[in-house]
């Protein structure tokens, strides 16, 4: 009965602990703990954890539970009452004091010191940002001496306080846009002023008042550094040419005054130097970051092909789209193609924090399930400048399906049959696998480590690698590309291909006899989380430009026909999000740079644990297999495409729209296993038309892929 009694008493103090009190946001929990100027590791000790339990409690990863939650809140309580949150903006305060705007010293060697900073100045969101009188264009450079004076402003107001769920260290946004004036407009319509007017100086003011970055994606990862983007005004004010007359290795020169600038203050340039993306720092002080990255607008920092024309926007709604995508993906750092990659290591950093059982101190080790160190690939997978393959045959050696692994997106067209020619065909029509390689990547089971040698290997589905089998025996519909090669054409014999491609083999009935394989036994779902942030960006910005899920066939083509037009600025972000995925796929395989590389020598890229060619092909195989398969669905129904490019298919219709030859079921269903109308990744949408004849003319007079101009343009022109 004693028993009985303490294990009730026990169950009550339980409660009692978790009514003890509720816990702040996030963000507060950070305000409060540096308002009482206490690091993570004092609030550590004190409640008998560990410092990264704080940090989890912090962005509200895990919850404390009892008796730790009861004593956390006592602390958070007791910081509360000494630190209240400031009033809101629009109480007016007595202007700052001497002491509070007094000059911080210029870092040595600036020339010009940096100034107090000025009050910022709030714009709503949902209206266009005011531009005081005498402000520059977004785009338009002011000389010096005919530039006006700035605007008398009046006695400052105490900024508002930084929203609970926000970082604290970032209250400002992600990035900030620089213009000629020293506005920086930043993400929401916030415009700060910024006083710098000499590079060292602007990423002084950067990181000591700005406010701005990201928080980290991954608790084992490293915080977003600030960007500030440059308008042509704002590079012309710090000293920067219109122009880079380098325009193959696309940066200054060292005896540039802006370079001598930076390295007489002690900053450092990344190895590409001064460029249109430019990352500034210095070594890490005490484990804080101290970087800026810079974006140079007039230098074609945002390409075209993925931004649009977003480098000609002014200041303030150049901030809203790239804000946008900060949000969503990630703070750009380069072309979407670098953010691609960039955004993998962010979401499975390669390395952890570790306890060394020798010392009991804590160092770096790798992080399960991540891209850890990087690793050679096996001799078929690697691009033929690569040093195992110089290693294997002379340097203008090609290379035959035996030698080398040709995973690549479709590029297939074939002749127009009888029957497609007499049966009163009016159209062609295109249809396009929304997000294709995206979706490929979802819960696709890469290699994480080096590859395996293996002899006559029984082939496993589960084991990712690369694998010499002879797959030519399959007979398939010729009016169908083979799923086993770019070209659509049959094997001719033995050649290598990635696990997916050899599980459809199987699918499909093939015998499956691996001559050899390079296995991968460290795999895993890396892609994951990737798939998963570049997924829910994309539907997020689909619904911003009006398509959403749940729509009808009809109302889905209806809004789809004209989504772009809706608001240029989400059509950008979109662009870009798309641009996002291909360039990073691109980025496992870069290849050397320069065109004056010598062969057989290492290239930087080699360096990156993220330079995976064969998670690269294991990708493509899927999605092309992927794009096989549901061919096939449509064409048990007696629909077969004429062309396919990529994840875009063309068929014959008797109307102009992808209504007119979809199958669906008698319930009016679409097909199932076939292409699906709708905005998800691995969905279609219509791609572009064209008439009967052209597309006769096309493949029968031009030989050209008519999968390649069915918009009307060339879409590998186009970037698609």
């Amino acid at each position: 009965m004693p028993d009985a009694q303490e294990g009730l008493f026990a169950a009550v103090d339980a409660l009692l602990e978790e009514a003890a009190g509720t816990l702040p946001p996030p963000g507060e929990r950070v305000r409060l703990r540096e308002a009482g100027s206490l690091t993570q590791a004092q609030v550590a000790k004190a409640l008998r954890v560990r410092r990264e339990t704080v940090a989890d409690w912090e962005a509200a990863r895990k919850e404390p539970r009892p008796p730790k939650r009861a004593a956390y809140i006592r602390l958070l309580e007791g910081l509360a009452a000494r630190h209240p949150v400031p009033p809101p903006a629009s109480e007016v305060h007595p202007a700052p004091s001497a002491a509070s705007s007094s000059v911080a010293e210029p870092a040595e060697g600036v020339a010009a010191p940096v100034a107090p900073s000025r009050p910022r100045r709030a714009v709503e969101p949902s209206q266009a940002p005011h531009r005081p009188a005498g402000r520059t264009t977004g785009t338009t450079a002011v000389a010096k001496k005919d530039a006006p004076k700035r605007p008398t402003k009046a006695a400052p107001k105490r900024p508002a306080p930084v929203p609970a769920d926000v970082d604290p260290r970032f209250g400002n946004g992600p990035l900030g846009v620089l213009d000629g004036d020293g506005s920086l407009y930043c993400v929401g319509g916030l415009v700060l002023d910024c006083p710098a007017t000499t590079l060292p100086a602007l990423v002084e003011w950067t990181l000591a008042e700005a406010k701005l970055g990201a928080p980290r994606l991954h608790k084992s990862g490293k915080d977003s550094d600030p960007l500030i983007v440059l308008t042509a005004g704002a590079a012309e004010l710090l000293g920067l040419p219109d122009t880079l007359e380098d325009r193959r290795g696309l940066r200054l020169p060292e005896d540039h005054k802006a370079v001598k600038q930076l390295t007489k203050a002690d900053w450092k340039l990344t190895r590409r130097g001064f460029g249109p993306w430019a990352r500034i720092y210095r070594s890490a002080d005490g484990g804080r970051r101290r970087c800026v990255q810079l974006a140079v607008l007039p230098w074609g920092a945002l390409d075209a092909r993925s931004w649009g024309d977003t480098g000609q926007l002014p200041p303030a709604e150049v901030a809203a789209v790239l804000g946008t995508y900060a949000t969503r993906v990630l703070t750009p750092r380069g072309s979407t193609a670098v953010c691609g990659l960039e955004l993998m290591s962010a979401l499975r950093p390669p390395t952890r924090a570790v306890r060394d059982e020798t010392t009991g101190s804590w160092v770096s080790g790798p992080l399960p399930g991540s891209l850890t160190e990087p690793v050679d690939p096996a001799p078929p997978e690697a691009p033929m400048e690569h040093p195992v393959v110089a290693a294997r045959y002379p340097r203008f050696h090609e290379r035959t399906p035996e030698e080398a692994l040709d995973e690549e997106a479709y590029d297939w067209f074939r002749p127009l049959t009888d029957e497609e020619c007499t049966q009163g065909y009016t159209h062609a029509v295109g249809i396009d696998v929304n997000m294709a390689f995206a979706a490929a990547a979802n819960r696709l089971n890469v290699g994480l480590g080096p590859a395996t040698h293996v002899r006559a290997p029984a082939f496993d589905p589960k084991l990712p690698g690369s694998w010499l089998v002879d797959l030519s025996h399959l007979d398939l519909d010729p009016r169908l590309p083979s799923p086993f090669t770019p070209r659509g054409d049959r094997p001719e014999g033995p050649a290598w291909y990635s696990t997916s491609t050899v599980a459809y083999a199987l699918e499909l009935g093939a015998r499956v006899r691996p001559v050899e394989a390079y296995v991968r036994h460290e795999h895993g779902a890396y892609l994951d989380p990737w798939y998963a942030r570049l997924r829910d960006a994309y539907l997020e910005t689909m619904a911003d430009l009006g398509v959403t899920t749940g729509m009808s066939d009809e109302e889905f083509l209806a809004a789809m026909a004209h989504h772009k037009d809706a608001d240029a600025g989400r059509a950008a972000v979109l662009s870009a999000v798309k641009s996002t995925v291909k360039g990073g796929i691109g980025k496992l395989r870069e290849r050397p740079q320069s065109a004056r590389h010598p062969y057989g020598e290492g290239w930087p890229a080699l360096q990156r644990p993220t330079w995976s060619p064969h998670i690269r092909a294991e990708l493509i195989g899927k999605a092309r297999t992927n794009m096989h398969r549901k061919m096939t669905k449509l064409a048990s129904v007696g629909r077969y495409p004429v062309a396919v490019l990529s994840d875009c298919a063309v068929y014959v219709s008797r109307g102009p729209s992808p209504l007119d030859f979809l199958p669906y079921t008698p319930e009016g269903k679409p097909l199932p296993g076939g292409f699906r109308l709708g905005v998800n990744p691995g969905m279609v949408k219509h791609e572009g038309t064209q008439d009967f004849l052209w597309l006769a003319s096309m493949i029968e007079d031009e030989q050209l892929n008519p999968a390649r101009h069915i918009k009307g343009t060339d879409a590998v022109a186009d970037g698609e």
